[in-house]
């Protein structure tokens, strides 16, 4: 082990001076805002599990199931999601990261260097998985009023869920990168998350968790405590902590130190299987992705010919930017996890229940809709701060044959911005006309809609571009993590303002010209006033988005060295 910590200590000492040092008050300050925002999220999903936990506790007899039943899908959803991240994580840890060369060149033993690849890859796939689930089971201890054991056991049984997450997707990378390099495999595991989280998704969804609470759609009670009270495959290590963490609330913690023991025990045996298999295995995989990977995808089409209409050097940047997109296995692979995306969107609107709503279908339907303006651009925010916002970092050190290439930032930036717009535009509008359709909404939301999309997804991507050039990392291993940055937070809460004052802007009109429109009524001088006022705001803060996020990166990224 003392081999394993001095190879963990570069990592240690890196965070310790670079993100503490008193000298950078930059990094305190990012510190400050990341923290105060963590702060906050983490408070809200405290107060909304103690909230709904209350309610169920609440309920005499059916509460008490309802709870350990939440509790169990939380620990798979848990255990699910670590296991996915695992999987990227152990791949860039293991076998793509820049530094291997040198750490492999030390005189220390492979499976040691394995050991503490994968103590780093184990802490960086779980670490916020475990702060940010760590209120919901807070809430169960405060709600059934469990000692002080149970809170002690509930980081016990974390760790050992994040350590056999860990070490079942090590192994699993370490069996396939033997088969294949990693070079290409990382594209495999990409499409293999995206089939993974797919087929838990829809696993989930035609289990319907809301009939749960919802027991009218079963035909007698017994029907219903039964599907209650089923219980979770007993082989899921998610299974031996939720035994563990339910024997507790029962008051039953002798019991618990049973199923806690069990799911160590299995840990440990991970450990131990990776650790033999890494002595044997891992150089010899390591030594196959130094081979150059080839590509997936091949070009049948000349980009030069499409883009004709250009000048020589515009034409010449905007043909790289479209190489490199799909020269690059990780990039393009995403596309498939835009399509799931779209299909899980449309499938969760084509899910909801209006007919048993309250209010009436005609006014449900299109409230949906025009709340659904501001999800789709929320949505889109994502899809950006993974596409757009990371353009300009994805140079790396080649940024400087930018700057000394024939043609200005300005063009530069305005070409990234008309690569990823378009596409972005078909996306955001196949998903607000896909669901307006769905929610069968009148004529008028669904040219609201459009029209209002076509307005704002410009803005957006402005605002990722833009944002990404003045905060560029261009030393970064995976160019896609920069949205994790500074620049990153930065972009993702002005989009969030922009959207939300954009709908705020146009709710009061929209409700107006729906009313008139039902009722037939002639729409008076100031409410006409009005509309035409909030839209004319909306029209200027779109084109503002637009162009002052592209000025301001232009700016930056001018007096911005390598």
């Amino acid at each position: 082990m003392k081999t394993v910590i001095t190879l963990l200590k570069p990592r240690i000492l890196s965070f310790k001076f670079k993100r503490f040092s008193s000298d950078n008050q930059d990094a305190l300050v990012k510190l400050s805002v990341f923290g105060t925002i963590g702060v906050l999220f983490w408070g809200g999903i405290f107060a909304v599990s103690l909230r709904v936990l209350g309610y169920f506790k609440g309920i005499e007899e059916l509460g008490d199931i309802l709870a350990y039943k939440l509790l169990s899908m939380v620990l798979l959803t848990f255990l699910s999601v670590l296991v996915f991240s695992s999987i990227l994580t152990s791949l860039s840890k293991l076998y793509l990261s820049r530094d291997l060369p040198l750490v492999h060149s030390m005189p220390v033993s492979s499976y040691k260097i394995f050991i503490a690849r994968w103590i780093e890859s184990t802490i960086d796939s779980s670490w916020m998985l475990i702060v940010y689930t760590l209120p919901v089971f807070i809430s169960y201890g405060i709600v059934y009023q469990a000692g002080m054991f149970f809170y002690g056991n509930i980081i016990f049984v974390l760790l050992s869920l994040s350590i056999i997450a860990s070490g079942i997707s090590s192994l699993l990378v370490m069996l396939t990168v033997i088969a294949i390099p990693a070079g290409r495999i990382k594209s495999i595991f990409v499409l293999l998350g995206l089939i993974f989280f797919l087929v838990l998704f829809f696993a989930f969804r035609f289990l319907r968790p809301e009939r749960l609470v919802d027991p009218e759609v079963f035909s007698t009670a017994l029907i219903y405590l039964k599907a209650l009270k089923t219980p979770a495959p007993p082989y899921l290590p998610s299974t031996w902590a939720f035994d563990s963490l339910k024997t507790i609330l029962e008051g039953k913690a002798v019991k618990s130190l049973f199923h806690t023991s069990l799911s160590w025990s299995f840990a440990g045996v991970v450990v131990f299987i990776n650790i033999i298999i890494a002595d044997a295995i891992y150089i010899k995989g390591l030594s196959k992705t130094q081979t150059a990977p080839s590509r997936l995808l091949k070009r049948s089409i000349s980009e030069g010919r499409l883009l004709f209409f250009l000048s020589r050097p515009v034409r010449a940047l905007a043909v790289k930017e479209i190489r490199i997109f799909f020269r690059d296995q990780t990039q393009w692979s995403q596309l498939f996890l835009i399509g799931a995306l779209v299909v899980i969107y449309v499938y969760n609107f084509n899910a909801l229940p209006l007919e048993k709503a309250p209010i009436k279908t005609v006014y449900l339907q299109n409230l949906l809709s025009f709340l659904n303006m501001g999800l789709a651009t929320f949505v889109l925010t994502a899809v950006s701060a993974r596409f757009a916002f990371p353009a300009v970092s994805c140079e790396r050190e080649s940024f400087w044959l930018i700057k000394s290439a024939p043609i200005s930032l300005r063009s530069f930036l305005w070409i990234k911005f008309f690569i990823y717009f378009f596409p972005l535009l078909a996306l955001t509008e196949i998903l607000i006309i896909a669901t307006n359709i769905l929610l069968n909404v009148t004529p008028f939301m669904m040219v609201l809609s459009i029209v209002n999309v076509f307005f704002m997804v410009p803005g957006i991507v402005s605002m990722g571009i833009g944002f990404g050039a003045a905060y560029p990392d261009f030393k970064s291993e995976n160019p896609a993590q920069t949205v994790t940055s500074f620049g990153g937070l930065i972009f993702m809460m002005v989009c969030a303002g922009y959207i939300g004052t954009v709908i705020i802007l146009e709710a009061g009109p929209v409700y107006n010209l729906f009313m008139a429109d039902i009722n037939s009524r002639v729409l008076t001088v100031i409410e006409l006033i009005w509309i035409f006022g909030s839209f004319g705001l909306a029209f200027i803060l779109s084109i503002l988005a637009v162009v002052m996020p592209m000025n301001f990166g232009e700016k930056k990224l001018a007096n911005t060295f390598l």
